[in-house]
């Protein structure tokens, strides 16, 4: 497969456009079933650029989502409003000094991101009070709709705006979140193109991975080839989150690659390797793991695990639509690891009381998958007063959720040899009976397989974003230097598109 060197598409601004426009009608239509005025404005706050501790070293900036989904803009520093009863979106920039146009280029005028964020006005952050109050016809004190609700995901509440004067504004904290969230968790087909791309260019990136690995590489080597590729062929600066490149026992851990576990281990002959990387386009981002032997060819044990995640991740998504519970998908997922492990030789019994003793959480403690936008884990998993399942491997699913059509979501099965989790298993009267364990010992620091890919439901189905080969025969081929028939789509948007 040979790298692209093709112009990266254009995204339109009319993407962010037709989000805001989806926010209005919703936030229009709350109003008017609860018997509210239709007035007021959404109000949110961008992202500030933030120094490492106390230097003038300055992080890259990556924009707050909410403020990125409704308005685009990459700068730090904006507020965003939206006049509910108008549709009209006004931005206010920074005022900037002097200073800046010697260190960091040129001062844009206010029509630049007029014009650029097509916004119906634009104004500077110290005009916030004064703009409001004159736009506002309704009343002598504007009603603001702050962004203040739980992130179920992380468990950390959304910041609502600040600015000096805030206190001249009626406010209201419980109205926006779940709204503007919900519209975030069904994607319109321009989104949908975006993600499409991040997927194609992070499958490429992780095809590139799989050709370049050898043993005695470290890990870090592999985690630079695919942050290479996806920057230098696809304008990704950023990364959807932290790669995960595992390999040996290191790949049974969960989040590895954190500060403390950074990548550094020697791929050893025999190792398999769990890499969970993806790319971000336009904000928007992939979340993909491929797991392969680094040597390039699958002894038996590995095609044993690898088969069995394969078949779930495959009966997910050949079941997947509209419709569908995502706690029944897991379910699906974790009963089709178990049925292959029991046909491998290290389970025994009946596969349908090893569910009711919850023994998929064993092999598979995390959910199923999540859902995937502007944020890795993209909010809305459990709103509209959705319960969290309480059983073990159930509650670390990301949402309880029936699939709709426009959701993106991951498929993310997986099946590893934990010894947190396997030795109290094989202690336990309620498990051990299962557990076979002189077989189950030949795979202690085997470490484990994710296959996840990205997959949007349809009204009658779904299709999988992700394009990277899955069947053991299409690895061992593609690690030989055999060519892998990727090709990145081009962003196509129609007028209208939505």
């Amino acid at each position: 497969m040979a790298a692209s060197s093709s112009p990266l598409p254009e995204v339109p601004m009319e993407l962010h456009v037709a989000n805001r426009v989806k926010l209005v009608e919703s936030l229009r239509q709350h109003l008017s079933l609860s018997s509210r005025p239709v007035h007021g404005y959404v109000f949110l706050q961008g992202g500030e650029e933030k120094n490492r501790y106390c230097t003038d070293h300055v992080e890259l900036f990556r924009q707050e989502s909410y403020f990125a989904y409704l308005f685009g803009v990459r700068e730090p520093g904006f507020y965003g409003a939206i006049d509910i009863a108008t549709g009209n979106s006004i931005l206010f920039a920074p005022r900037l000094s002097q200073e800046y146009a010697v260190w960091l280029g040129e001062i844009k005028p206010l029509t630049y991101f007029k014009d650029r964020y097509m916004v119906s006005m634009a104004f500077y952050t110290d005009e916030i009070v004064k703009v409001l109050h004159e736009q506002c016809q309704q009343s002598e004190q504007p009603l603001l709709f702050l962004l203040h609700g739980l992130n179920t995901d992380s468990n950390l509440f959304s910041k609502p705006a600040e600015f000096e004067g805030i206190e001249k504004f009626e406010a209201d904290l419980g109205s926006l979140h779940p709204i503007l969230t919900e519209c975030r968790v069904l994607k319109t087909d321009m989104e949908l193109a975006v993600i499409q791309f991040a997927n194609d260019i992070s499958s490429e990136a992780h095809v590139e991975v799989m050709k370049k690995a050898r043993v005695g590489m470290k890990e870090y080597q592999l985690e630079s080839i695919f942050l290479h590729h996806t920057y230098m062929f696809g304008g990704c600066r950023h990364c959807s989150y932290t790669c995960i490149c595992a390999t040996g026992e290191n790949s049974s851990v969960l989040h590895y690659g954190h500060a403390a576990a950074p990548n550094e281990r020697t791929l050893q002959d025999g190792d398999m390797a769990l890499f969970d990387m993806g790319a971000e386009f336009n904000f928007y981002g992939s979340d993909i793991t491929c797991s392969f032997p680094v040597n390039g060819k699958f002894t038996s044990e590995q095609r044993l695990i690898y088969n069995a995640v394969l078949d779930a991740h495959n009966a997910v998504i050949s079941t997947m639509k509209s419709g569908v519970s995502w706690v029944d998908m897991h379910i699906l997922a974790e009963k089709t690891v178990l049925e292959a492990l029991k046909q491998g030789g290290l389970l025994v019994g009946d596969v349908d009381n090893m569910m009711i003793e919850r023994l998929g959480a064993v092999f598979m403690p995390h959910g199923l998958g999540h859902f995937l936008g502007i944020d890795t884990h993209d909010p809305g998993g459990y709103l509209k007063g959705a319960e969290r399942p309480k059983e073990p491997g159930l509650r670390a699913i990301r949402t309880s959720r029936e699939l709709l059509e426009g959701m993106v979501i991951t498929v993310e099965p997986g099946c590893y040899f934990i010894d947190a989790l396997l030795v109290p298993a094989m202690e336990s009267s309620r498990t051990s009976k299962f557990l076979k364990s002189e077989e189950i010992s030949k795979f202690r620091g085997f470490g484990g397989v994710r296959i996840e890919s990205d997959v949007y439901v349809t009204s009658n189905g779904c299709v999988n974003m992700t394009k990277c080969p899955r069947e053991v025969h299409d690895i061992e081929a593609v690690m030989a230097g055999a060519p892998w028939p990727i090709k990145k789509t081009s962003i196509h948007f129609e007028a209208g598109d939505g």
